[in-house]
């Protein structure tokens, strides 16, 4: 996801590490469960505490859990019952990247969120009636010549 013109790989780096929290929460994006899919009629949600979601990459796959902590700095999140032992034996939350899980249920839905569901719902029913007549006019195209 780049925001500078810059093609150099450091100046990419230090944009996504000096990035403003407006555009940082677009990083949070995870993909909604085929359930919840169909339900709201979206692809994606950005990761909000409470949410459950499924790892789907890295050692704790295919692991469920809520989300207990956003980590907006280093662009990680931190799931329930995902935990390493330190050195003197305590558990700390193991670290995830957003981009590694699924939401598999929505927690508290806000007057926000429920805006940010609709208005990505909207635009995805009006880019599937784009879709449509050009998907029709093939399939006639195909008739006349067969």
């Amino acid at each position: 996801m780049a925001h500078t013109k810059s093609s150099k790989p450091s100046k990419q780096r230090l944009f996504l590490y000096n990035m403003p929290l407006h555009l940082r929460h677009k990083l949070f994006n995870a993909p909604l469960s085929p359930e919840l899919r169909k339900e709201l009629g979206i692809k994606r949600l950005p990761i909000r505490k409470g949410d459950v979601v499924r790892i789907l990459r890295g050692d704790w796959k295919g692991h469920e859990g809520k989300v207990v902590k956003v980590d907006l700095k280093r662009v990680r999140i931190h799931v329930e019952g995902v935990t390493i032992k330190r050195a003197d034996g305590t558990p700390v939350y193991y670290p995830i990247h957003p981009s590694k899980v699924m939401i598999i249920k929505l927690g508290e839905v806000d007057k926000v969120r429920k805006k940010i569901i609709e208005r990505r719902a909207k635009k995805a029913a009006e880019t599937k009636e784009k879709e449509k007549p050009k998907e029709e006019s093939k399939s006639k195209s195909e008739k006349s010549e067969g």
